[in-house]
Protein backbone atom coordinates (compact mmCIF):
# COMPACT_ATOMS: atom_id res chain seq x y z
CA UNK A 1 0.00 0.00 0.00
CA UNK A 2 1.62 3.71 -1.09
CA UNK A 3 0.51 6.78 -2.56
CA UNK A 4 -0.84 6.44 -5.78
CA UNK A 5 1.65 8.89 -8.39
CA UNK A 6 0.12 7.70 -11.86
CA UNK A 7 -2.34 6.13 -14.02
CA UNK A 8 -1.00 2.36 -13.98
CA UNK A 9 -1.14 2.33 -10.19
CA UNK A 10 -4.10 3.51 -10.57
CA UNK A 11 -5.83 1.31 -12.34
CA UNK A 12 -3.93 -1.70 -10.60
CA UNK A 13 -5.25 0.18 -7.32
CA UNK A 14 -8.72 -0.16 -8.93
CA UNK A 15 -8.67 -3.75 -9.95
CA UNK A 16 -7.23 -4.71 -6.40
CA UNK A 17 -10.18 -2.84 -4.81
CA UNK A 18 -12.34 -5.23 -7.15
CA UNK A 19 -11.28 -7.75 -6.19
CA UNK A 20 -11.43 -7.07 -2.27
CA UNK A 21 -14.99 -6.51 -2.81
CA UNK A 22 -15.71 -9.61 -4.20
CA UNK A 23 -14.16 -11.17 -1.10
CA UNK A 24 -16.74 -9.06 0.99
CA UNK A 25 -14.52 -9.28 3.86
CA UNK A 26 -15.75 -9.38 7.17
CA UNK A 27 -15.06 -5.77 9.64
CA UNK A 28 -11.98 -6.14 11.29
CA UNK A 29 -10.13 -8.48 8.93
CA UNK A 30 -7.12 -7.37 7.28
CA UNK A 31 -8.80 -7.63 3.78
CA UNK A 32 -11.64 -5.63 5.20
CA UNK A 33 -8.72 -2.53 6.16
CA UNK A 34 -7.05 -2.95 2.84
CA UNK A 35 -10.29 -2.36 1.07
CA UNK A 36 -10.54 0.48 3.51
CA UNK A 37 -6.96 2.28 2.93
CA UNK A 38 -7.20 1.65 -1.43
CA UNK A 39 -10.54 3.75 -1.04
CA UNK A 40 -8.66 6.68 0.56
CA UNK A 41 -5.74 6.58 -1.89
CA UNK A 42 -7.80 5.95 -4.62
CA UNK A 43 -10.35 9.25 -3.48
CA UNK A 44 -7.08 11.02 -2.88
CA UNK A 45 -5.53 10.43 -6.02
CA UNK A 46 -9.14 11.29 -8.31
CA UNK A 47 -9.26 14.97 -6.47
CA UNK A 48 -5.24 15.09 -7.26
CA UNK A 49 -6.29 14.40 -10.57
CA UNK A 50 -9.01 16.75 -10.75
CA UNK A 51 -7.18 19.91 -9.26
CA UNK A 52 -4.65 19.32 -12.01
CA UNK A 53 -7.29 19.12 -14.63
CA UNK A 54 -8.69 22.93 -13.35
CA UNK A 55 -8.80 25.87 -15.47
CA UNK A 56 -5.69 28.23 -15.57
CA UNK A 57 -5.96 30.99 -13.08
CA UNK A 58 -5.64 34.11 -14.90
CA UNK A 59 -7.81 32.85 -17.74
CA UNK A 60 -10.51 32.56 -14.90
CA UNK A 61 -10.04 35.60 -13.97
CA UNK A 62 -10.62 37.35 -17.56
CA UNK A 63 -13.53 34.93 -17.86
CA UNK A 64 -15.16 36.78 -14.78
CA UNK A 65 -14.23 40.23 -16.29
CA UNK A 66 -15.97 39.31 -19.52
CA UNK A 67 -18.62 37.99 -17.48
CA UNK A 68 -19.29 41.27 -15.48
CA UNK A 69 -17.72 43.79 -18.06
CA UNK A 70 -14.88 44.76 -15.56
CA UNK A 71 -11.99 46.99 -17.27
CA UNK A 72 -8.27 46.35 -15.91
CA UNK A 73 -8.70 49.32 -13.25
CA UNK A 74 -11.66 47.63 -11.87
CA UNK A 75 -9.38 45.13 -10.17
CA UNK A 76 -6.86 47.50 -9.05
CA UNK A 77 -8.86 46.93 -5.24
CA UNK A 78 -8.29 43.03 -5.05
CA UNK A 79 -4.86 43.36 -6.76
CA UNK A 80 -3.11 46.56 -5.35
CA UNK A 81 -2.57 48.92 -8.04
CA UNK A 82 -2.71 49.31 -11.40
CA UNK A 83 1.48 48.06 -12.45
CA UNK A 84 0.03 44.59 -10.21
CA UNK A 85 -3.32 44.21 -12.32
CA UNK A 86 -0.88 44.33 -15.52
CA UNK A 87 1.58 41.85 -14.08
CA UNK A 88 -0.47 39.33 -12.91
CA UNK A 89 -2.84 39.21 -16.03
CA UNK A 90 0.46 39.57 -18.10
CA UNK A 91 1.48 36.18 -15.93
CA UNK A 92 4.59 38.14 -14.52
CA UNK A 93 3.15 38.17 -11.36
CA UNK A 94 2.48 35.22 -8.97
CA UNK A 95 -1.24 35.85 -6.89
CA UNK A 96 -0.26 36.44 -3.32
CA UNK A 97 -2.71 34.55 -0.88
CA UNK A 98 -3.78 38.52 -0.16
CA UNK A 99 -4.87 38.32 -3.44
CA UNK A 100 -6.55 34.98 -3.92
CA UNK A 101 -9.17 36.23 -1.15
CA UNK A 102 -9.73 39.35 -2.44
CA UNK A 103 -10.91 37.90 -5.62
CA UNK A 104 -12.51 35.10 -3.99
CA UNK A 105 -14.49 37.16 -1.89
CA UNK A 106 -15.26 39.85 -4.12
CA UNK A 107 -15.29 38.11 -7.56
CA UNK A 108 -16.51 34.69 -6.28
CA UNK A 109 -14.22 32.87 -7.90
CA UNK A 110 -13.50 29.64 -6.67
CA UNK A 111 -10.13 29.87 -4.46
CA UNK A 112 -9.03 25.98 -6.13
CA UNK A 113 -9.05 27.74 -9.58
CA UNK A 114 -6.59 30.73 -7.97
CA UNK A 115 -4.58 28.23 -5.96
CA UNK A 116 -3.41 25.97 -8.81
CA UNK A 117 -0.48 27.96 -10.12
CA UNK A 118 0.49 28.24 -6.50
CA UNK A 119 0.08 24.37 -6.04
CA UNK A 120 3.43 23.46 -6.93
CA UNK A 121 5.03 25.87 -4.61
CA UNK A 122 2.63 25.17 -1.90
CA UNK A 123 3.30 21.03 -2.06
CA UNK A 124 7.01 22.31 -1.42
CA UNK A 125 6.65 24.73 1.53
CA UNK A 126 7.08 23.73 4.60
CA UNK A 127 3.36 24.01 6.29
CA UNK A 128 4.59 25.62 9.98
CA UNK A 129 5.81 28.76 7.85
CA UNK A 130 3.74 31.76 9.15
CA UNK A 131 4.71 34.98 7.66
CA UNK A 132 3.08 36.72 10.25
CA UNK A 133 5.70 35.69 13.04
CA UNK A 134 8.73 37.31 10.26
CA UNK A 135 10.15 40.80 12.40
CA UNK A 136 8.32 42.72 9.90
CA UNK A 137 7.80 45.88 11.73
CA UNK A 138 11.12 45.54 12.70
CA UNK A 139 11.87 45.42 9.15
CA UNK A 140 9.96 48.52 8.25
CA UNK A 141 11.80 50.55 10.67
CA UNK A 142 15.08 49.62 9.45
CA UNK A 143 14.11 50.35 6.00
CA UNK A 144 13.97 46.99 4.61
CA UNK A 145 10.58 46.92 3.42
CA UNK A 146 8.01 50.15 2.67
CA UNK A 147 5.64 50.54 5.64
CA UNK A 148 1.87 49.61 4.54
CA UNK A 149 -1.21 50.31 6.50
CA UNK A 150 -2.37 46.66 6.26
CA UNK A 151 1.17 45.28 6.92
CA UNK A 152 -0.42 42.61 8.60
CA UNK A 153 -2.57 41.48 5.74
CA UNK A 154 -0.20 41.79 2.77
CA UNK A 155 2.59 40.05 5.34
CA UNK A 156 3.17 37.53 2.61
CA UNK A 157 2.94 40.26 -0.77
CA UNK A 158 5.60 41.94 1.22
CA UNK A 159 7.89 39.41 2.23
CA UNK A 160 7.92 37.48 -1.28
CA UNK A 161 8.95 40.83 -2.80
CA UNK A 162 11.93 40.99 -0.18
CA UNK A 163 13.26 37.72 -0.76
CA UNK A 164 12.35 36.72 -4.36
CA UNK A 165 15.55 38.85 -5.25
CA UNK A 166 17.85 36.41 -3.34
CA UNK A 167 16.18 33.30 -3.95
CA UNK A 168 12.91 33.40 -2.42
CA UNK A 169 12.05 32.67 1.12
CA UNK A 170 11.58 28.95 0.89
CA UNK A 171 15.54 28.71 -0.65
CA UNK A 172 16.74 30.08 2.84
CA UNK A 173 13.94 28.45 4.95
CA UNK A 174 14.60 25.26 4.09
CA UNK A 175 18.46 25.36 4.09
CA UNK A 176 18.15 26.84 7.47
CA UNK A 177 16.14 23.93 8.54
CA UNK A 178 17.49 21.31 6.35
CA UNK A 179 20.81 22.34 7.76
CA UNK A 180 21.34 24.45 10.34
CA UNK A 181 24.80 25.50 12.03
CA UNK A 182 24.11 27.99 14.81
CA UNK A 183 26.40 28.85 17.89
CA UNK A 184 24.31 29.83 20.40
CA UNK A 185 23.96 29.93 24.24
CA UNK A 186 20.01 31.38 23.74
CA UNK A 187 16.70 30.12 21.81
CA UNK A 188 16.96 31.94 18.45
CA UNK A 189 14.21 33.00 16.50
CA UNK A 190 14.06 31.41 13.28
CA UNK A 191 12.38 33.82 11.20
CA UNK A 192 14.50 36.57 12.40
CA UNK A 193 17.51 34.76 11.59
CA UNK A 194 15.84 33.74 8.19
CA UNK A 195 15.04 37.75 7.82
CA UNK A 196 18.26 39.08 8.08
CA UNK A 197 20.04 36.17 6.22
CA UNK A 198 17.65 37.35 3.26
CA UNK A 199 19.31 41.30 3.91
CA UNK A 200 22.64 40.36 4.24
CA UNK A 201 22.41 38.31 1.05
CA UNK A 202 20.50 41.43 -0.96
CA UNK A 203 23.06 43.64 0.08
CA UNK A 204 25.65 41.79 -1.22
CA UNK A 205 24.09 41.37 -4.58
CA UNK A 206 23.71 44.64 -4.26
CA UNK A 207 27.99 45.57 -3.66
CA UNK A 208 28.96 42.25 -5.22
CA UNK A 209 32.52 41.34 -5.22
CA UNK A 210 34.84 42.56 -7.80
CA UNK A 211 37.15 39.12 -8.34
CA UNK A 212 35.89 35.91 -9.19
CA UNK A 213 36.08 33.20 -6.23
CA UNK A 214 38.27 30.43 -6.42
CA UNK A 215 37.45 27.49 -3.42
CA UNK A 216 40.89 27.07 -1.40
CA UNK A 217 41.63 30.30 -1.61
CA UNK A 218 41.03 31.00 1.85
CA UNK A 219 44.36 30.09 3.83
CA UNK A 220 46.28 31.16 7.02
CA UNK A 221 48.48 33.15 4.69
CA UNK A 222 45.81 35.04 3.52
CA UNK A 223 44.08 35.14 6.66
CA UNK A 224 47.16 36.49 8.12
CA UNK A 225 47.47 39.32 5.76
CA UNK A 226 44.15 40.16 5.69
CA UNK A 227 45.03 40.47 9.79
CA UNK A 228 47.76 43.32 8.80
CA UNK A 229 45.15 45.69 8.01
CA UNK A 230 44.47 46.10 11.33
CA UNK A 231 47.09 48.64 12.06
CA UNK A 232 44.98 51.10 10.07
CA UNK A 233 42.44 53.12 11.55
CA UNK A 234 40.91 52.09 8.03
CA UNK A 235 41.28 48.46 8.78
CA UNK A 236 37.78 47.10 8.68
CA UNK A 237 37.30 48.68 4.84
CA UNK A 238 40.53 47.70 3.85
CA UNK A 239 39.80 44.09 4.60
CA UNK A 240 36.91 44.45 3.06
CA UNK A 241 38.04 45.89 -0.24
CA UNK A 242 40.88 42.77 -0.32
CA UNK A 243 38.45 40.40 0.29
CA UNK A 244 36.51 41.76 -2.52
CA UNK A 245 39.74 41.13 -4.80
CA UNK A 246 39.41 37.29 -3.52
CA UNK A 247 35.80 37.20 -4.94
CA UNK A 248 34.64 37.22 -1.16
CA UNK A 249 31.70 39.72 -0.29
CA UNK A 250 32.16 41.36 3.26
CA UNK A 251 28.76 42.77 4.55
CA UNK A 252 28.34 44.86 7.73
CA UNK A 253 24.73 44.49 9.25
CA UNK A 254 23.23 44.59 13.06
CA UNK A 255 21.49 41.94 14.09
CA UNK A 256 18.01 41.64 14.73
CA UNK A 257 16.22 41.26 18.13
CA UNK A 258 16.51 37.42 19.25
CA UNK A 259 19.38 36.78 17.37
CA UNK A 260 22.46 37.47 19.27
CA UNK A 261 24.63 37.28 16.50
CA UNK A 262 28.26 38.39 15.71
CA UNK A 263 28.92 36.78 12.28
CA UNK A 264 28.16 34.45 10.39
CA UNK A 265 29.61 32.42 7.52
CA UNK A 266 26.93 31.49 3.97
CA UNK A 267 27.45 31.14 0.37
CA UNK A 268 25.54 32.89 -2.15
CA UNK A 269 24.63 30.75 -4.86
CA UNK A 270 23.62 33.80 -7.06
CA UNK A 271 27.15 35.10 -6.61
CA UNK A 272 28.80 31.78 -6.74
CA UNK A 273 31.26 33.42 -3.62
CA UNK A 274 31.09 33.49 0.21
CA UNK A 275 29.37 35.94 2.02
CA UNK A 276 30.59 37.25 5.54
CA UNK A 277 28.17 39.17 7.42
CA UNK A 278 29.45 40.75 10.89
CA UNK A 279 26.70 42.75 13.06
CA UNK A 280 29.68 44.68 15.15
CA UNK A 281 27.13 43.86 18.14
CA UNK A 282 30.71 44.37 20.36
CA UNK A 283 32.27 47.51 18.59
CA UNK A 284 35.96 46.70 20.20
CA UNK A 285 38.46 46.15 17.40
CA UNK A 286 39.68 42.81 19.00
CA UNK A 287 35.96 41.43 18.18
CA UNK A 288 36.21 42.73 15.03
CA UNK A 289 39.25 41.41 14.12
CA UNK A 290 38.43 37.57 15.58
CA UNK A 291 34.82 37.88 14.39
CA UNK A 292 36.08 37.72 10.78
CA UNK A 293 39.26 35.59 10.94
CA UNK A 294 36.53 32.88 12.49
CA UNK A 295 34.08 33.76 9.87
CA UNK A 296 36.91 33.39 7.17
CA UNK A 297 37.91 30.03 8.94
CA UNK A 298 34.15 28.62 8.05
CA UNK A 299 34.98 29.93 4.39
CA UNK A 300 38.29 28.09 4.56
CA UNK A 301 37.10 24.59 6.11
CA UNK A 302 33.91 23.95 5.96
CA UNK A 303 31.42 26.17 4.05
CA UNK A 304 29.12 24.86 1.24
CA UNK A 305 25.94 25.81 -0.74
CA UNK A 306 24.17 23.52 1.67
CA UNK A 307 25.88 24.67 5.15
CA UNK A 308 25.62 27.91 6.70
CA UNK A 309 27.10 29.25 9.85
CA UNK A 310 25.67 31.86 12.33
CA UNK A 311 27.54 32.57 15.80
CA UNK A 312 26.94 33.82 19.21
CA UNK A 313 31.29 34.25 20.03
CA UNK A 314 30.24 34.64 23.50
CA UNK A 315 29.51 31.14 23.75
CA UNK A 316 32.83 29.39 24.66
CA UNK A 317 32.22 25.83 26.09
CA UNK A 318 31.81 23.74 22.68
CA UNK A 319 30.74 20.57 21.93
CA UNK A 320 30.78 20.85 18.31
CA UNK A 321 33.51 19.89 16.70
CA UNK A 322 33.62 22.57 13.57
CA UNK A 323 33.18 25.36 15.77
CA UNK A 324 36.45 24.60 17.46
CA UNK A 325 38.10 24.10 14.64
CA UNK A 326 37.17 27.28 13.71
CA UNK A 327 38.50 29.20 16.54
CA UNK A 328 41.64 27.34 16.79
CA UNK A 329 42.28 28.47 12.94
CA UNK A 330 41.26 31.80 13.58
CA UNK A 331 43.27 32.41 16.88
CA UNK A 332 46.54 30.73 14.84
CA UNK A 333 45.89 33.41 11.70
CA UNK A 334 46.47 36.47 14.10
CA UNK A 335 48.33 35.26 17.02
CA UNK A 336 50.66 32.27 15.84
CA UNK A 337 51.03 29.65 18.76
CA UNK A 338 54.76 29.81 18.15
CA UNK A 339 55.05 33.67 18.23
CA UNK A 340 52.52 33.76 21.36
CA UNK A 341 54.08 30.68 23.55
CA UNK A 342 57.59 32.94 22.94
CA UNK A 343 55.99 36.16 24.09
CA UNK A 344 56.01 37.79 27.75
CA UNK A 345 52.27 38.39 26.32
CA UNK A 346 50.83 34.90 27.55
CA UNK A 347 52.95 35.55 31.10
CA UNK A 348 52.74 38.87 31.78
CA UNK A 349 49.25 41.23 32.26
CA UNK A 350 50.91 44.58 31.13
CA UNK A 351 50.41 46.74 28.23
CA UNK A 352 54.09 46.88 27.04
CA UNK A 353 53.85 43.05 26.62
CA UNK A 354 50.63 43.54 24.09
CA UNK A 355 52.36 46.39 22.05
CA UNK A 356 55.56 44.24 21.89
CA UNK A 357 53.97 41.32 20.61
CA UNK A 358 51.67 43.39 18.32
CA UNK A 359 54.79 45.32 16.68
CA UNK A 360 56.55 42.18 15.70
CA UNK A 361 53.37 40.37 14.06
CA UNK A 362 52.43 43.82 12.51
CA UNK A 363 48.86 43.97 13.95
CA UNK A 364 47.15 46.04 15.89
CA UNK A 365 47.73 45.63 19.92
CA UNK A 366 44.05 45.46 20.65
CA UNK A 367 44.06 41.94 18.61
CA UNK A 368 47.02 41.10 21.51
CA UNK A 369 45.26 43.03 24.16
CA UNK A 370 42.00 40.80 23.60
CA UNK A 371 43.72 37.61 23.37
CA UNK A 372 45.42 38.09 26.85
CA UNK A 373 42.10 38.77 28.63
CA UNK A 374 41.03 35.96 27.04
CA UNK A 375 43.78 33.54 28.12
CA UNK A 376 43.99 34.93 32.14
CA UNK A 377 40.16 34.87 31.98
CA UNK A 378 40.52 38.84 33.14
CA UNK A 379 38.33 41.25 30.72
CA UNK A 380 38.79 44.44 33.09
CA UNK A 381 42.33 44.40 32.47
CA UNK A 382 43.64 46.02 29.60
CA UNK A 383 40.28 47.96 28.51
CA UNK A 384 41.85 51.31 27.04
CA UNK A 385 43.85 48.78 24.50
CA UNK A 386 40.86 46.68 23.25
CA UNK A 387 39.49 49.77 20.75
CA UNK A 388 36.06 50.59 22.49
CA UNK A 389 33.86 52.54 20.21
CA UNK A 390 36.21 52.38 17.07
CA UNK A 391 34.90 49.83 14.51
CA UNK A 392 31.51 50.59 13.97
CA UNK A 393 32.12 54.53 12.59
CA UNK A 394 33.95 52.93 9.92
CA UNK A 395 31.13 51.61 8.32
CA UNK A 396 29.34 54.92 7.47
CA UNK A 397 26.49 53.47 5.27
CA UNK A 398 25.21 51.48 8.08
CA UNK A 399 22.43 52.79 10.59
CA UNK A 400 23.03 52.14 13.81
CA UNK A 401 20.84 52.59 16.64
Amino acid sequence: MKVIKNDTEYQSALAAIERLLDMDPDPGTREADDLELLAVLIEEYEQRVTDLQLPDPIEAIRFRMDQQGLKQQDLVPYLGSRSKVSEVLAGKRALSLAMIRSLHDGLRIPAKVLLAERKHDLLQEDASLDWNKFPIREMVNRGWVTARHDLRDAAEEILRGFFDPVGGVMTLWALYRKSPHVRTGRPIDEYALTAWTGRILRKANEDPPEGKYTEGTVDTDLMRDVARFSWSKSGPLLAKEYLAKQGIALVVEPHLPRTHLDGAAVYSSQLQAPVIALTLRHDRIDNFWFCLMHELAHVSLHISEEVRFYDDLDVEELDDRTEREADDLAGEALIPSDAWDGSPASRLRTPEAAVQLAEELSIHPAIVAGRMRHHFKSYKRLSNLVGYGQVRKCFTDVEWK
